[in-house]
């Protein structure tokens, strides 16, 4: 729908004024068509395999490229971003290997809920105010919202792949409103990562082969979160005492210098998962798990594979107190716990101890991967 000049510098002043009472930190506008280098980068990532497991993204290819496939009525697209920065260094409790290290992002509520309802108030408004149609995303759509979010001028794409701020750093949530109003577009924004790589050297798995690339099969938020199978050996160890996700890259960007702590009460950390201590995690059964993390993403990935994550990091700590713990989940009804309890515990109990569990468990464990789990963990002459 065409709108005049004034109506839309007054469309533009109500979205600007509804952003900052919702409680978002930035807001810019940009056009459907303002990525075209986006599809290329995306079918090479998918091409490549980068994405791992994550057979969304390959499905979605064409609607994830071009916005205006999603919505063909779309005529401008408005970018929201709401800072969830720490008022701390994330980083530092990876020397606590006693307790568990959760993204900062998963701290609290889940962005999405926090968030899509704001942005549909926010489009309720537009409607009232223009007429015409919106669409609320937030993350759960094939929307690429870090090459919008840069075609609008709220950061740019950093060596890490994701969004940078120079005002917020690397810690910005992002989200869109689809609109059939016609809106003038921000300026888009300019790459200012220089010959820096700290966030590159940041990662304790080498998941970038190159700058602005991303091999989500080594990333530490991919292998915790979205794999749904045992934690490959090559990253077990580098995995440390991360259990759901990884912050490094994010942490190490010197443009967080400028960012704050986030505002959002809901996006704080809550106390009890700034450090949690392994030992109470690993006790953790289905009901508890649930109770515990309600309200949070970390629900989604359900209790078998979180506690999966702990048992890698009990496994990293060095704590033996935790060994009767993990023994306890040898008997685990889930395979993925049991086979990751095997190798928790062969770093943990006894040469002796283990080699006398493992005598049985490789010999009456009914699936094939923890019985693999059992006979990779023996020396080899206990193989014989």
């Amino acid at each position: 729908m065409r709108t005049s000049t004034s109506k839309r510098e007054t469309l533009r002043a109500l979205i600007d004024a509804e952003a900052r009472r919702a409680g978002f930190d930035a807001v810019a506008v940009t056009t459907p068509d303002s990525i075209p280098l986006a599809p290329g980068r995306l079918a090479e990532f998918v091409a490549d395999g980068f994405h791992g497991s994550m057979a969304w993204i390959a499905k979605t290819l064409e609607r994830r490229s071009e916005p205006s496939t999603l919505w063909p009525e779309v005529r401008s697209i408005i970018v929201l971003a709401m800072n969830y920065g720490p008022d701390h260094d994330p980083r530092a409790l990876q020397a606590r290997r006693d307790r568990g290290a959760i993204s900062v992002y998963a701290q609290n509520r889940d962005y999405h809920e926090v968030m899509k309802g704001r942005l549909k108030e926010i489009g309720g408004k537009i409607v009232a105010r223009a007429g015409g149609d919106v669409k609320v995303f937030v993350d759960t759509a094939p929307v690429m919202e870090k090459p919008l979010a840069e075609a609008a001028g709220l950061g740019w794409q950093g060596k890490h792949t994701n969004l940078v701020s120079r005002k917020h750093g690397s810690w910005l949530f992002l989200g869109t409103i689809f609109t059939t109003a016609e809106l003038a577009p921000d300026a888009a924004e300019v790459d200012h990562c220089g010959s820096c790589r700290a966030c590159l050297d940041a990662c304790p798995t080498d998941a970038f082969p190159a700058p602005y690339r991303l091999d989500a099969r080594r990333c530490i938020s991919y292998l915790t979160i979205e794999n749904k199978g045992p934690i490959p050996h090559e990253f077990r160890e580098k995995i440390g005492n991360r259990i759901y996700g990884c912050d490094d890259c994010l942490a190490a960007c010197p443009w967080n210098k400028f960012a704050r702590a986030a505002a959002e009460a809901k996006l704080a950390a809550r106390d009890e998962l700034r450090e949690p201590a392994l030992a109470e995690l690993l006790q953790l059964d289905d009901a508890t798990f649930r109770s515990f993390f309600s309200g949070s993403p970390i629900k989604r990935i359900g209790r078998d594979r979180f506690v999966r994550n702990v048992l890698i990091a009990a496994g990293n700590s060095g704590d033996v107190s935790l060994a009767s713990s993990v023994r306890v989940l040898l008997d685990d009804a889930s395979p993925l716990v049991r086979g990751a309890a095997v190798w928790a515990l062969a770093r943990l109990a006894s040469e002796a101890e283990f080699a006398e569990l493992a005598a049985i468990g490789s010999k009456t464990e009914t699936d094939t991967t923890v019985r693999d789990e059992w006979l990779s963990a023996l020396p080899t002459e206990a193989h014989v």
